[in-house]
């Protein structure tokens, strides 16, 4: 079986390795990149399982990233879980109305995104 790949598209370096480092010890292949054109361009030619995506990025802002992913021929359907320090009620709501399966504020635990992405693989129907 084909380990699920993960996209994290992060411009912070530490938390880059970080989610590597975690989603790796569980099973999954995680890809980290930045900035947003980046990893717009590896999401359009590879597509991951899942995405994780920064907001702040340098560039192409996160939002803009989500917005062509949804609207991708070939990434429409890729699951987005955005992270990110923009934690006010009004950005989760716009991140979410764009198409982003979750939404996880900075500083977040490890654990809970791991089982966030869980849950997201979960309902489209792949998990480990």
């Amino acid at each position: 079986m084909t380990r699920q790949t993960i996209l994290i598209i992060e411009d912070d370096e530490d938390i880059r390795e970080l989610l590597v480092y975690n989603l790796g010890k569980i099973g999954y292949a995680a890809e980290a990149v930045e900035p947003g054109e980046t990893g717009l361009a590896s999401a359009t030619r590879r597509k991951p399982d899942l995405i994780l995506l920064d907001l702040m990025l340098p560039g192409m802002d996160g939002l803009s990233v989500c917005r062509q992913l949804k609207a991708g021929k070939t990434t429409h359907d890729v699951p987005i879980i955005i992270i990110s320090a923009r934690g006010e009620e009004t950005d989760i709501i716009t991140g979410l109305e764009l198409g982003a399966d979750d939404y996880l504020a900075k500083p977040f635990s490890p654990n809970i995104l791991l089982s966030r992405v869980r849950a997201v693989l979960r309902r489209i129907g792949q998990t480990l």
